[in-house]
């Protein structure tokens, strides 16, 4: 069995979700009933089944792309929308935690935002809380795990992508990062 594309999701998951337990019978099983069994998992947004020579099975995937764990219902929130609560079965999303409620008229706004941040600048944000001001009701604060905090709105969310970039001109400072207004940087006392 070959499986690839899988990042957050374990072989062993796929193989079970399956239904191939312990290597059955190579023509007891089609690539259409195991492709409609991957797709009934939430973590699964797409898979491709093939059957090869020499009874050899490929399953790609294409998975959820997890956004944020979502800390008022201990669920991982998918950039469809859809939440669920974590399963033991896989390895840990790496994905930030958002501490707060996010109101309706701009969660969806927000959802998209999070759905351009790259996987690798996702990764770095350990926390996000919904931070409003009086200029701006779509204001975000976001906690790095290098311990540097950063400001960011909904339209500027993007810019959280630069972040390594901003990172090496900092030398190693810690403080807090204004995407918010304007784009400056306040050292840590």
């Amino acid at each position: 069995i070959i499986i690839s594309n899988n990042k957050y999701l374990n072989d062993d998951y796929i193989i079970r979700f399956s239904g191939l337990k312990n290597y059955p019978n190579y023509y007891s099983f089609t690539s259409f009933s195991m492709k409609k069994k991957l797709e009934k998992s939430p973590y699964i947004e797409k898979v491709k089944v093939k059957r090869r020579f020499f009874h050899t099975i490929e399953i790609s995937v294409k998975e959820s792309k997890p956004l944020y764990y979502r800390d008022s219902d201990k669920r991982i929130v998918f950039a469809d929308g859809t939440a669920y609560k974590q399963d033991s079965e896989f390895v840990v999303f790496q994905i930030p935690r958002v501490l707060n409620y996010i109101p309706n008229d701009i969660y969806d706004d927000f959802l998209k935002a999070m759905d351009k941040v790259n996987d690798d600048t996702l990764s770095r944000i350990s926390d996000i809380s919904y931070d409003p001001n009086d200029i701006d009701k779509e204001r975000f604060l976001l906690y790095m795990d290098d311990g540097n905090m950063v400001y960011l709105t909904i339209t500027k969310f993007k810019m959280i992508n630069y972040y390594n970039t901003v990172l090496q001109q900092l030398e190693d400072r810690k403080g807090i990062l204004y995407l918010d207004n304007g784009n400056h940087f306040q050292i840590k006392e």
